[in-house]
């Protein structure tokens, strides 16, 4: 269910970033002759006013506003190439503006309820933040360890762990080690070295709480793994953490400052592509990307998290697509404003021709980019 939420959410983005052109070009006195959500062909229409055509698509893979005269050339009054270049810019860059300003709302938004921590060093107002969640995930089980004997898999949430023998002449309550963090189930796995203990944890595969039993290897076998291929800890997982901060009057400062982080972020990992891709490295290229079916698979693995983290990979999302759409990419808003920013600095007229050649060459390329994204996705995550 929250996958089909998610799905939705980001359908909303693109409707809200066609939205920013559209409210731009008629403050502008641009006449907009369809807004479209899907790309043709036309599905469906469903209304017209105001001399709008409302329509729906049959290929899910964005949307589009359609614009009277979107030529640079064209000079139809209420046309788009009639307008202003000030006023041309301002439509270009309309929907990159609110998808910016809904990854700020998002983040914000978020950091009242409880802000998921993504990356390291994360951006943070300590004197006003209060964890209201840490927990400590299994991020990879080692084969015939304690851990798979006991059935643990990756994503599973790892509570406590309890020292059984001792229930014999002691209390099991006064045996209970909380898990917290990752160096928590470090020390408490060591200190309990060859017992019988009882794993307390979260089965997401299942959606329960779940206890089972296992005994963790001995210090000997530990230290002697050490000096193989993989060596082996005492429950035999190498653990990931997560945590939820919540900010009061912090939060809109939170927001910002995540928001301009995580586009720092973006630019370094656009960057890395370019430069795998210059050196030939395809396969560290494609490992940082992902289309639809790669969203699926995130939404839906990390779906145990809950809402909230749901909710910041929209805003991760909303972000990206501002700035993929930034970029001077033929067909992209970028590479509009790109292109009749550097026809009118050379002084040279950017007829309809050229234009359509530049853009119908761009679009072309996104769409194989898409399909070979996808390709990549399936053979990542389901093959």
């Amino acid at each position: 269910m929250l996958v089909f939420i998610g799905f939705i959410l980001i359908l909303l983005l693109v409707v809200a970033h066609e939205a920013g052109h559209f409210f731009a070009a008629r403050r502008n006195g641009i006449e907009v002759e369809e807004f479209g959500i899907g790309f043709p062909p036309k599905a469906k229409t469903l209304g017209k006013k105001n001399g709008t055509e409302y329509t729906l698509n049959w290929l899910p893979l964005g949307g589009f506003v359609k614009l009277k005269g979107e030529h640079d050339a064209d000079t139809t009054p209420g046309s788009f190439g009639a307008a202003k270049l000030i006023d041309k810019v301002k439509v270009m860059i309309a929907g990159v503006a609110v998808n910016f300003f809904i990854a700020f709302l998002l983040f914000t938004f978020i950091a009242l309820i409880g802000m998921p921590q993504l990356v390291d060093n994360q951006f943070t107002v300590a004197s006003n933040e209060t964890v209201t969640r840490q927990d400590v995930l299994v991020g990879y089980v080692a084969e015939d360890s304690p851990a798979s004997q006991l059935g643990l898999e990756v994503n599973d949430v790892i509570y406590s762990i309890e020292d059984i023998q001792s229930c014999i002449t002691l209390p099991c309550s006064d045996n209970v080690i909380e898990i917290k963090t990752g160096d928590d189930l470090q020390k408490a796995t060591e200190s309990l070295a060859g017992r019988g203990v009882l794993v307390n944890y979260y089965d997401d595969s299942e959606g329960e709480d779940k206890s089972s039993a296992t005994g963790l290897r001995t210090q000997d076998e530990v230290e002697a793994s050490r000096d193989t291929d993989e060596p082996q800890g005492y429950l035999g997982v190498v653990p990931s953490e997560f945590s939820q901060k919540r900010y009061t009057w912090a939060a809109p400062i939170v927001g910002a400052g995540t928001t301009v982080q995580f586009t720092e972020l973006t630019f370094k990992g656009l960057a890395s592509i370019v430069s795998g891709l210059f050196k030939g490295d395809t396969e560290a290229a494609t490992e940082q990307v992902s289309g639809v079916v790669g969203v699926g698979f995130i939404f839906s693995s990390a779906s145990f998290l809950g809402p909230i983290f749901m909710l910041m990979i929209v805003a991760v999302i909303s972000l990206s697509l501002a700035i993929m759409n930034i970029l001077p990419i033929p067909a992209l808003d970028g590479g509009r404003l790109f292109v009749t920013l550097l026809f009118r600095a050379l002084k040279k007229p950017l007829t309809k021709e050229t234009e359509e050649r530049i853009h119908g060459t761009g679009f072309a390329l996104l769409m194989v980019l898409f399909v070979l994204i996808t390709v990549v996705d399936v053979q990542r995550f389901i093959l």
